[in-house]
């Protein structure tokens, strides 16, 4: 029980092939240095490469027997080579620099993976967003009818949102993708490796060069957590949206629903609730691993194993749930005339109103909001049968109360013309501008796509070259 303890295997299957491209790098640099002679190294790597092939019986049969992924490895080349050649393998290094390194390789894989899966989710928003530029809608602020807007300038806000997420994994990207491997157990070692080699070999951009750092730092995990509960955040946003639309007292969308398992009529928005119960799970991620190494001294401690499992959860629980919100915006429904009927409710014109006041007739705006509001008030008060009745009551009251500055029913019918009122809003990043907006932003995603393929390229170059070093020095068997 005590030794079962201090096991990694359920994280260790995750970190499984990295592990042997990280032993392989070193292989190949030990005999490039001269420290391991050039059939020792042809020995290992061609062991590695059979261990690798037997990838899913090893780890369902020898990992479980062992602490660790690591010495599962290194115990059985001893046990296929001798002692005299397997265990010339961990030579100039740690499992201290190893897993370190490991864990970077792993979550280099799964920050490309996930911005991939932003970009598409990013890509489906736009294209929703290019079919509702005409779609009106309320805009809301405390939940409740503030100014008419459009579906596409709502759609185009969350992609906005998503693009600075990328952004954010594209930068945690750059400082994981630095190589820890060489720093030994915390001082480097005496051996003359070369770092900058191996770092090479298994396309990293740098090494970490302190090699106190590189074993104790587990800021990047920390950064790509941050990452995944930013976009946790973002789809939690959007995922209850999507909830309280599909609901019959909003009818604004039909989204991806279950049936209710007594209840014949019901339709239950069960996957955007679990993006939302997702988001909590990510946040405990990062609370968790925050927690574990706030007090660590430097430099590696064994509090550090706890952290990887976390990461893993978080990026696990943040695909997915990016991969359902894309699917679920994909294939939603928009009602567009429940959106529009809504938008002529609650005199969303009103700021409208008072514009006007100030453009076309100089008035203060406090004065004119002030007029504005108090009028709504009183016409709320006598309560009008028809939102027609309403929208009249209140242009007369406003024009008996304004009778001294010639105000004619067309300015009044303009301010209150929904649509008129969208077209005015020519802001930069307003919704009448969501044309150009759109064709700005699928600029922007093309980048981003070839960000992510051109990262992708690079290090499967990188990997491609370590598998030719690797045979070379196998075929000196």
């Amino acid at each position: 029980m005590s030794e079962d303890f201090l096991k990694s295997v359920e994280a260790d299957r995750r970190i499984f092939y990295a592990d042997i491209l990280v032993d392989k790098a070193h292989v190949v640099m030990l005999a490039e240095q001269h420290i391991i002679e050039g059939h020792v190294a042809g020995a290992i790597l061609s062991a590695l490469g059979d261990l690798e092939r037997r990838g899913e019986e090893f780890l369902d049969n020898v990992l479980p027997l062992y602490e660790d992924v690591h010495t599962a490895i290194e115990a059985t080349l001893i046990k296929e080579l001798g002692e005299d050649i397997g265990g010339r393998m961990h030579t100039a290094r740690s499992r201290n620099d190893e897993v370190a390194t490991c864990i970077r390789i792993v979550l280099r894989e799964d920050i490309l993976k996930l911005g991939s899966a932003l970009n598409s989710l990013r890509r489906v928003l736009l294209s929703r967003a290019s079919e509702e530029t005409e779609t009106i809608m309320p805009g809301y602020t405390h939940l409740q009818h503030a100014q008419p807007t459009t579906l596409s300038h709502h759609l185009i806000a969350h992609f906005d949102a998503f693009s600075r997420d990328f952004e954010r994994l594209e930068d945690a990207f750059k400082r994981t993708n630095r190589s820890p491997l060489g720093a030994a157990a915390l001082a480097g070692t005496g051996f003359d490796v070369n770092r900058e080699r191996t770092a090479e070999l298994l396309g990293f951009y740098d090494i970490v060069e302190n090699t106190m750092d590189s074993v104790s730092a587990r800021d990047f995990i920390i950064e790509a957590i941050a990452c995944c509960s930013n976009i946790m955040v973002n789809l939690s946003r959007l995922a209850e949206e999507l909830i309280l639309w599909s609901t019959s007292e909003f009818s604004f969308a039909d989204i991806m629903a279950t049936g209710s398992s007594i209840m014949p009529q019901k339709r239950n928005p069960d996957y955007a609730e679990l993006v939302r119960a997702k988001a909590c799970t990510v946040f405990g991620c990062m609370t968790a691993v925050l927690s574990m190494l706030k007090a660590l001294p430097l430099s590696y401690n064994r509090d550090m194993q706890e952290a990887t499992p976390h990461l893993f959860n978080a990026f696990r629980a943040t695909l997915s749930s990016v991969e359902v919100m894309r699917d679920m915006i994909a294939g939603a429904h928009f009602n567009r005339e429940r959106m529009r009927e809504e938008a002529e409710k609650g005199e969303m014109f009103a700021t409208e109103l008072a514009d006007m006041l100030v453009r076309n007739h100089g008035f203060a705006f406090r004065k004119a909001h002030r007029i504005v509001s108090s009028t709504i008030a009183e016409i709320c008060a006598s309560a009008p049968d028809t939102l027609q009745a309403r929208r009249d009551a209140l242009k007369n009251r406003l024009k008996s109360k304004l009778s001294g500055i010639g105000l004619s029913d067309d300015e009044i019918d303009e301010a209150m013309d929904i649509r008129a009122n969208i077209k005015r809003r020519k802001t930069a990043g307003g919704p009448a501008n969501v044309e150009q907006a759109i064709e700005k932003r699928w600029e922007i995603l093309k980048k981003d796509e070839t960000l992510i393929s051109h990262k992708e390229e690079k290090l499967r170059e990188s990997l491609e070259n370590l598998e030719r070093e690797t045979e070379k020095w196998i075929r000196k068997l």
